[in-house]
């Protein structure tokens, strides 16, 4: 059992690490990974420079532990979409539907997280290649399971590819979500969710 003396110390260094993780992510942002030094992360997130290498043993590593710790947010918050759908007795597409918000909401909350993590998909010369590899695999796995039972239930076609449909769901909701925040950030939340929600339900040509 953790005394609570431990349980504050971990809830603090969390906290620290959050800091780090927000200044690391907006400088990267604005200006890139290398131009990018430990000296403005510390003094963004208003720490030590030796705070920083408490937490992380080198940039390169807290940028790596940033990525992790953002996709594992955006997997978190699909799961607990499609499992709230479920809850409720909602269809496998309902569900798809919810998750599609989800991923909304949280571009809205981390545009420059969203940005970066895009930006990397791209590049396969990184350090932390391996690492962005399993963790947006984490993500479509959670969408791939909601397609697969909803093959199974006969909600949807059994012709559909689900690791590649899965794959060009989570793409969508990106892209689009980076272009609305991008260019066309008069339109709110629940414009965009509309939108999103007719190309999955299949309405785009007009067919009902």
């Amino acid at each position: 059992m953790e005394s609570s003396s431990t349980t504050a110390g971990g809830a603090r260094r969390q906290a620290t690490r959050q800091k780090l993780y927000e200044a690391a992510v907006t400088l990267i942002a604005e200006q890139g990974f290398s131009a990018t030094t430990v000296d403005e992360i510390a003094e963004r997130a208003g720490v030590a420079k030796g705070t920083v290498y408490y937490n992380f043993a080198s940039k390169t590593e807290l940028f790596e532990e940033l990525l992790r710790h953002g996709v594992g947010l955006l997997t978190a918050s699909l799961r607990e979409a499609a499992d709230e759908t479920e809850a409720r007795g909602g269809s496998r597409i309902e569900a798809l539907d919810a998750m599609i918000r989800a991923g909304l909401v949280f571009i809205h909350r981390y545009p420059a997280f969203t940005q970066l993590y895009v930006a990397e998909l791209w590049r396969t010369n990184r350090a932390w290649q391996g690492t962005l590899m399993v963790v947006r695999g984490q993500a479509v796995a959670v969408v791939e399971s909601v397609l697969r039972e909803g093959v199974e239930r006969g909600e949807l076609s059994a012709e559909i590819d689900v690791p590649l449909t899965a794959a060009a769901l989570v793409g969508m909701v990106l892209v689009a979500a980076l272009d609305w925040q991008a260019f066309q950030s008069e339109r709110s939340l629940d414009d965009v969710h509309s939108a999103l929600s007719l190309l999955l339900r299949g309405r785009v040509s007009g067919s009902r």
